[in-house]
């Protein structure tokens, strides 16, 4: 799905041992599940949310983070949940992304205000 810049990650998990992103198809289809036509609409945004997230947030589970991308193009704004890889982590897994989701402004608005935020792009 990408690479992240291990850099922008350092505040939600120092020992980040690979920039590489992946997704499963299990995730997949908890996405289509828990998200219907969002993936399939959506999936050619996670590459740009994965590399350039707005914001980086603080998630509810160690070495997780929740990242935030808005889209000016079309208006809209996307939340995807990645699960970074550890040195206690099995060596041939990868950081991957848990769930991604378009969300509206007023989510966006929420998360913003009452998550701690890790990074800001400039």
């Amino acid at each position: 799905m990408g690479r992240i810049d291990r850099e922008k990650f350092k505040e939600v998990w120092p020992d980040i041992t690979t920039d590489e992103v992946i997704i499963t198809d299990e995730r997949i289809q908890h996405i289509r599940v828990r998200h219907p036509n969002d993936f399939d609409r959506y999936k050619q945004y996670l590459r740009g949310i994965v590399e350039d997230p707005d914001y980086i947030i603080e998630a509810n589970k160690p070495a997780s983070a929740v990242l935030l991308k808005d889209f000016e193009e079309n208006g809209k704004h996307f939340q995807a949940i990645v699960r970074l890889h550890s040195s206690a982590d099995d060596p041939t897994y990868k950081n991957s992304i848990i769930t991604f989701m378009k969300i509206k402004d007023k989510e966006w608005k929420r998360l913003l205000e009452n998550k701690k935020i890790l990074y800001r792009r400039a």
